[in-house]
């Protein structure tokens, strides 16, 4: 199979240009093939939602266990939607008040799903994953093929997300039909994923849209603490795709560094040199990129990843940052943990996913 590469300018969708390459990818998803599409968290791998056999190209491309349901992506009327009403049983209450609040935006909504949703998006769980992406090229994509998008991110199972085309390429190229190329995403992690059918509410999944933001528009929510979860919990019985494994990852050995902004510079000098003779990577805060950490860093082992102070910069670099790294050939990755709270809970719930020692699913 031969990957398309269709290319559209996010600021301007509506050129000649995008609305050819917005129909042509378009035109595959109705047929039943598979296109990488950009969104404003990562690339997801989209097929037509309603058709099992499409979604199980999805699970085939990325190498993904029929146990990991994938989210479904809608566009249109937040208010009163058609792709919406089709995909739920019952709408939960609160839930308007959320997608008036979000949408379109990164929240994830686990609601009860209708018999028209395929038993292979949620993987036989009674609830299915719903957004409504941001990103003009995915709505106008969405809008054009006329059905809701099944699009986990656009990579091989368990590793780094894809924020470009470029890195959906690497990773997917010839075994997907289309990718639609609108240069990097924003965010730069996953949507939060968020189950409002409960009281407090839970994040499953920490994202762009903040625990605080969700408390301010639509009252009482927590967020999942996985150590709580057994360990020998089945991974069918988990309660939202992802938990407790190991995604997001590299293929060098992810080392995680605690420490303030004035105590990195000394930490993650002291962790490479403990190192031995591996070949050592930083993903570097700006404010240290100038900062000596040694000899034992070779040429394009260091990458800038953007201000401590600014976590969303954090946030946006990340998975480039780490493809950058593994394209270098470090055999080990340095990175240091950002601060809790905002989109720091989304950066440190991606890393420590990221560097988990265990043995991934197959």
């Amino acid at each position: 199979m031969k990957t398309l590469r269709l290319k559209v300018d996010p600021a301007h969708p509506d050129s000649d240009e995008a609305r050819s390459a917005i129909a042509q990818a378009a035109e595959i998803l109705r047929r039943g093939g598979l296109v990488a599409l950009p969104t404003e968290t990562v690339y997801g791998l989209g097929a037509n939602a309603l058709d099992a056999e499409a979604v199980a190209r999805i699970f085939e491309a990325k190498q993904r266990p029929s146990w990991d349901p994938v989210i479904v992506h809608i566009a249109g009327n937040v208010v009163q939607n058609s792709m919406l009403s089709s995909l739920v049983a019952k709408m939960p209450v609160g839930v308007e008040g959320l997608t008036r609040a979000f949408w379109p935006g990164p929240l994830t909504l686990l609601l009860p799903r209708s018999s028209a949703v395929p038993d292979i998006v949620t993987a036989g769980r009674t609830l299915v994953g719903i957004r409504m992406p941001a990103h003009p090229v995915a709505s106008e994509l969405i809008r054009h093929a006329g059905v809701p998008v099944a699009a986990p991110s656009a990579n091989v199972f368990g590793h780094i997300s894809p924020t470009t085309a470029e890195h959906v390429l690497e990773d997917l190229d010839g075994r997907i039909d289309a990718v639609l190329d609108a240069g990097p995403t924003l965010h730069g992690v996953e949507s939060t994923v968020l189950d409002p059918n409960q009281s407090p509410m839970m994040i499953y999944r920490p994202g762009a849209i903040t625990a605080d933001q969700i408390r301010a528009a639509a009252g009482p929510v927590q967020t999942l603490m996985e150590n709580i979860l057994p360990e020998a919990a089945s991974r069918e019985a988990l309660p939202s795709p992802g938990v407790g494994l190991r995604h997001y990852a590299p293929r060098a050995q992810l080392i995680l560094v605690e420490g303030s902004l004035a105590e990195l510079a000394g930490r993650l000098a002291d962790t490479a040199r403990a190192q031995e003779k591996r070949r050592v990577g930083v993903m570097i805060p700006a404010e240290l990129a100038n900062v000596d950490l040694g000899a034992t860093l070779r040429p394009g082992s260091r990458f800038i990843w953007g201000r401590w102070s600014a976590p969303q910069e954090l946030a946006e670099k990340l998975y480039a940052g780490l493809r950058a790294l593994d394209a270098e050939g470090c055999e080990v990755i340095l990175c240091p943990m950002p601060e809790a709270g905002g989109i720091g809970d989304a950066i440190r719930d991606r890393l420590r996913k990221a560097a988990y020692s265990g043995k991934a699913e197959p």
